[in-house]
């Protein structure tokens, strides 16, 4: 009988001051029944990780409690709170990487939905989209939603390629994620992700999720300062990479992306 190494998955969790949310995504996490493909492999959830952003509540003690492991990444920023996770997977590489908020918004039972396309081997990275999905009302502020349909507009325009979403939820396959080099430390990290996906040709697909009413006020569209500079680092991301693109990315590649399926 062949036997097959077994996929792993590890979970990058940013984290800012939630303490409230955060024992509610692990427990979510700890509740996911065990994935087999149809040939026999097993698909496990190898690694957990928090990364504390600063917080100033008991968030780290309640991610260690749970089992996590912590990190700690003092530099402000949803993106530098993402890229030390993944430099903390250097040592032990998995092969499929998710990056779930620790707001409780997004249902971490859904994490399946976003790893079988990439475990099957059909997909390279795979989005969680609200807005396919079905939202609470609230979940998703005015400001958030036109921001959101203005930059998946510019990625249109500029890419050829139709998101629907800038969600968080997301999963992609450590090699490519490796391979994208993402670079940014703030606002810019989601969108980033995503036009560099359609350069480098991977095969994306967007699957609906559904989303509520976070626990906690948002540290982006929460205030007016911070969904002003927001809105302007995603936009800018999205524009530059296509109009003054970096050497290392490949030329005229985004035709290969495959479009939701």
């Amino acid at each position: 009988m062949v036997r097959y190494m077994p996929l792993r998955i590890a979970v990058i969790i940013p984290a800012l001051n939630e303490e409230r949310s955060l024992p509610l995504v692990l427990a979510g996490l700890k509740k996911l029944p065990p994935l087999v493909l149809p040939d026999g492999t097993q698909i496990i959830l190898s690694n957990v990780i928090v990364v504390d952003n600063g917080s100033t509540d008991a968030t780290a003690a309640m991610a260690a409690a749970e089992g996590a492991t912590v990190l700690t990444e003092l530099r402000r920023g949803y993106g530098a709170a993402c890229l030390a996770g993944i430099a903390h997977l250097a040592a032990d590489p998995p092969d499929i990487v998710v990056f779930l908020d620790a707001d409780f918004s997004d249902d971490p039972g859904l994490l399946p939905d976003l790893v079988l396309p990439i475990a099957t081997g059909g997909h390279d990275f795979v989005l969680g989209s609200r807005l396919l999905g079905v939202m609470e009302p609230g979940a998703l502020l005015p400001q958030a939603r036109y921001g959101n349909r203005l930059s998946v507009g510019l990625i249109r325009l500029l890419y050829g390629y139709w998101y629907t979403d800038l969600g968080p939820f997301r999963a992609i396959r450590y090699d490519s994620l490796i391979m994208l080099g993402m670079l940014d430390k703030t606002f810019g990290w989601t969108a980033e992700m995503q036009v560099k996906a359609l350069l480098f040709g991977l095969r994306v697909k967007e699957v609906p999720v559904p989303y509520r009413v976070r626990i906690g006020t948002s540290k982006i569209t929460g205030t007016v300062s911070g969904t002003v500079k927001a809105g302007a680092k995603i936009l800018w991301t999205i524009a530059r990479y296509r109009l003054a693109p970096s050497p290392a990315i490949p030329d005229g590649s985004v035709t290969r992306a495959r479009g939701r399926s």
